[in-house]
C-alpha cells in the first residue's frame, strides 16, 4: 500500500469516526431535557442567567435561571428541599443578588 492510499484510508477513517461521534451526541442529547432550578452552584451545564457564560457559572444552590441536562421527562418531578420542582422553563427564584 503507497504511503498516499493510506493516508487517504487514515483521513476516511478519521471522518467516519467524527461523523459518528456526532450521530452518537445528537441522539444523547434527544434524550435528555434541560431541567431549570435544579443543579447546585457551579455544577450547571449552561446558561446561569445575565451576564454569565456557560458551564459551572451559577453561584446559588437550584438557581432558577441555571440548567443541567437531565433523563427526558424527569425535570418535573425532580425535588429538592422546601418542597420545590425542577422546571422547564427559567424560574425567577434563588437567583444571585
Amino acid at each position: 500500500m503507497s504511503k498516499k492510499t493510506l493516508s487517504a484510508a487514515v483521513l476516511a477513517t478519521a471522518v467516519t469516526a467524527a461523523v459518528a461521534g456526532v450521530n452518537m451526541s445528537v441522539a444523547e442529547a434527544a434524550s435528555k431535557e434541560k431541567c431549570y432550578g435544579v443543579s447546585l452552584a457551579g455544577e450547571n451545564d449552561c446558561k446561569a442567567g445575565a451576564g454569565t457564560t456557560c458551564a459551572g457559572t451559577s453561584t446559588v444552590d437550584y438557581q432558577g435561571n441555571a440548567w443541567t441536562l437531565v433523563p427526558a421527562g424527569t425535570c418535573e418531578s425532580i425535588e429538592i428541599s422546601d418542597s420545590r420542582k425542577g422546571s422547564l422553563t427559567e424560574l425567577s427564584r434563588d437567583l444571585p443578588n
